[in-house]
């Protein structure tokens, strides 16, 4: 559980190939039933469309599934799946629509439309790796509160959560790389009344270290 990348958030895109107009969706999803239920709304939103093309992929690239509905096999799902395994995306679906101009593309054109499309609905979502982070708790001093919320921007600490009780109690979020320094420099900063104590790991989008 190092990092994730994927969409940063819903992107479309439109391009016209020989008077074929596709459309292209993308959006992050975290489950099979998510991605399923995206490509659903899609083609509920184009139902006059000649094709309605989808790719997703799941759980570390484990589960990858596509469609050409209706387009020669190889021409469009697998390309849509390509832009995605291509720049490393998981948790992604894409969904490329297509209104047929007229004029027959063949397979080498109907693979760059679709592709293009695809990318271009994945570069307008954006995309976004998130790291791992370490889940932290401390207990500080009322008097020592100030003091060490100062240095956490230095370290890219994040604050989940700040409990008022006797003391004050802080939720936290650092960066693996800088865990150990952040440690270290609370120990010395309350001389060794308050020291995190790491309680988890998990994802977070990547933040800014001074």
């Amino acid at each position: 559980m190092n990092t994730y990348t994927t969409l940063a958030k819903e992107g479309t895109a439109t391009l016209v190939e020989r008077r074929s107009e596709f459309i292209g969706y993308a959006k992050p999803v975290n489950t099979e039933e998510e991605a399923a239920a995206f490509v659903m709304s899609i083609k509920k939103k184009h139902a006059d469309a000649r094709h309605n093309v989808f790719a997703y992929v799941l759980r570390g690239g484990a589960l990858k599934r596509y469609s050409d509905d209706g387009e020669p096999q190889g021409s469009a799902g697998m390309p849509v799946l390509d832009v995605i395994c291509k720049n490393g995306l998981d948790g992604a679906a894409v969904v490329v629509t297509r209104y047929f101009g007229g004029i027959l593309l063949g397979t080498g054109g109907l693979v760059r439309a679709y592709s293009s499309a695809a990318s271009a609905a994945v570069a307008d979502a954006g995309i976004i790796t998130y790291e791992e982070v370490v889940v932290l708790k401390m207990k500080c001093s009322y008097n020592d509160h100030a003091r060490v919320q100062n240095e956490f921007a230095r370290y890219g600490i994040e604050i989940e959560d700040t409990e008022f009780t006797s003391d004050v109690t802080l939720t936290m979020t650092s960066p693996t790389v800088t865990v150990e320094y952040f440690k270290v420099r609370m120990r010395d900063l309350t001389a060794g009344r308050s020291i995190p104590t790491e309680i988890g790991r998990k994802l977070a989008p990547p933040r800014k270290v001074l």
